[in-house]
């Protein structure tokens, strides 16, 4: 996986305060997220330090893109978590819904989803969009 850019005193961009390395950073460097909310935040800080490794090796096979170019442009702010539904340590699915708040080109963007999560021989991966 690549070296995310955040140091170890940093806060975690995914919203819950504790520095990168023990909050996100631990999951960036191979430890399980232990829900799929944990997986989620993660995911966003791994775009946030533009982690592209971490997010392939955290998708569902059957949806994962050969590649991830993450755009260089976009300045990711803030992670606002709306809703969950199962996604616990004892559940086999979850859903997290979230906004995700950004400038691209000077311009506020807003990125809202409702994603789906499965664990995976033990560990959460991302789905992709609920329908």
């Amino acid at each position: 996986m690549s070296e995310p850019t955040k140091q170890k005193t940093d806060r975690c961009p995914c919203g819950w305060g504790d520095p990168y390395r023990q909050c996100c950073g631990r999951y960036h460097a191979g430890e399980a997220a232990p829900t799929a909310e944990a997986l989620m935040r993660s995911r966003y800080a791994a775009f946030v330090v533009g982690d592209s490794d971490y997010l392939l090796h955290t998708w569902a096979p059957e949806n994962r893109p050969e590649r991830l170019d993450l755009d260089e442009d976009i300045i990711w702010q803030r992670l606002i978590v709306l809703d969950r539904t199962g996604g616990g340590p004892f559940d086999t699915e979850g859903t997290v819904e979230f906004e995700a708040h950004y400038r691209h080109q000077g311009t506020r963007e807003v990125q809202h989803e409702d994603s789906s999560f499965r664990r995976d021989q033990g560990r959460w991966v991302y789905v992709g969009p609920r329908s």
